[in-house]
């Protein structure tokens, strides 16, 4: 079952077309790792998926929903505002980051969307909420504020926020970007555990052995197009396109 398909999809920043022809779908339940150099526009298409950008061409589709589609003139139009909201409550996203809000405790930071967009009752959200720490190993943190955490502790704390809205599939703006050796790893084994009980994830990510290990599709990007789009034996082992092997070699000598 298609969970995200997107087709034709362009963006432009002014001039510059920066989002060029990109086509892809994810099934449930599976893992797809966009891989490429900065700037080829890996975070803008995720930033467009989650609707903190606005596309200026083609269709995506989320859980059978559209979000955008052509209209009969082959204009691309979004959908009403309350179907826009009820596809947003079904993604979650992890930025690069952390975005924790600073004044309020880590067990606030995860009950707030459920509370406040959701409607649960405070009882329900808070015992998610424990039931999300433990599974990140942080029930004890559950009163500090961030910036009592290490930045390992940060992100899996911007994951069980993510988590707690129950989103059917679950994107990551480079997670470990902002963490030194010793924490990606704490961040890429939560991934891998999430992976292992079939959650839908979409993740951007620099760290190749990673993406070759977890994935069931790649993408790689390159000056706004998608280059190659496979499973992890094609993309890293069998490409035949030469500026995938330029890139990945450049990884493999550092």
């Amino acid at each position: 079952m298609s969970i995200l398909n997107v087709k034709n999809l362009h963006k432009d920043f002014g001039k510059l077309r920066v989002l060029k022809d990109i086509s892809f779908d994810v099934n449930q339940g599976e893992v797809l790792s966009i891989i490429g150099p900065s700037g080829s526009g890996k975070s803008t298409l995720l930033r467009c998926i989650n609707q903190f950008e606005r596309i200026d061409g083609g269709e995506i589709n989320i859980c059978g929903m559209a979000m955008t589609y052509r209209d009969e003139n082959g204009k691309t139009v979004y959908a009403p505002k309350k179907a826009l909201h009820e596809i947003r409550l079904k993604i979650g996203l992890v930025f690069q980051n952390f975005n924790l809000f600073p004044h309020m405790s880590v067990l606030q930071n995860i009950i707030e969307a459920p509370v406040q967009v959701l409607r649960q009752d405070k009882q329900t959200a808070v015992a998610n909420a424990e039931r999300l720490l433990k599974k990140m190993g942080l029930s004890e943190k559950a009163k500090e504020y961030p910036c009592n955490l290490s930045g390992g502790q940060q992100q899996r704390v911007s994951i069980a926020r993510a988590m707690a809205l129950n989103p059917e599939v679950l994107f990551f703006d480079e997670p470990t970007s902002a963490l030194d050796p010793e924490l990606t790893g704490e961040i890429l084994k939560v991934i891998k555990e999430l992976a292992a009980e079939k959650m839908t994830m979409v993740i951007v990510t620099h760290e190749m052995q990673f993406a070759r290990e977890i994935s069931d599709k790649v993408i790689f990007m390159d000056e706004g197009y998608i280059i190659e789009y496979g499973t992890p034996q094609s993309v890293f082992e069998d490409t035949a396109n030469e500026r995938t092997r330029q890139f990945l070699e450049r990884y493999r000598t550092r």
